[in-house]
């Protein structure tokens, strides 16, 4: 081969691998996930459902770690009209005390095994624009996490399965 038509191949395949796509890294989160339990530990120990029997969820993350997150009760009263304006305090108090959805993004710690919620709009509101750190296990497709304790000192643990 002649030099120059080896420097010239040289040089394309160096200018051809300069512009290759570098893969993103995928988010160990990524994904849709469904709530499997939705449950507290109390200060002795036990463990009881915190929203219920049967509580949905969804939790989505993107390749970012952008985030959305639902919780329903699903024991939740139903409102007597169709109308939410006209709802009673009974059926506010279920609404609003059955559910937890917040978005915003989510980081991995996982030297310190903590997930990092930084909240940009929640359902209650003292959580806006607040970062909480949260132990968690990911066990295959099992998302497993504890909330800080509550004033009562009950810890909510939350477990969801990813379904992709």
């Amino acid at each position: 081969m002649h030099p120059i038509t080896g420097a010239l191949v040289a040089m394309l395949a160096g200018l051809a691998a300069r512009d290759a796509q570098v893969p993103t890294p995928v988010f160990p989160l990524q994904g849709t996930w469904t709530l499997v339990a939705a449950d507290k530990r109390l200060a002795d120990g036990a463990t009881v459902r915190d929203y219920g029997e049967h509580p949905k969820g969804r939790l989505m993350v993107d390749a970012q770690g952008r985030y959305s997150l639902q919780i329903f009760k699903s024991e939740r009263l139903r409102f007597a009209s169709d109308s939410k304006v006209d709802g009673s305090p009974d059926a506010f108090s279920s609404a609003v005390m059955g559910s937890s959805t917040h978005y915003g993004t989510l980081t991995l710690d996982e030297h310190a095994g903590l997930l990092v919620f930084s909240i940009e709009g929640a359902s209650f509101p003292n959580w806006e624009s607040t970062v909480q750190r949260r132990q968690y296990t990911l066990d295959g497709a099992e998302l497993r996490y504890q909330v800080p304790p509550r004033a009562d000192g009950s810890i909510p643990i939350s477990v969801w399965r990813r379904l992709e």
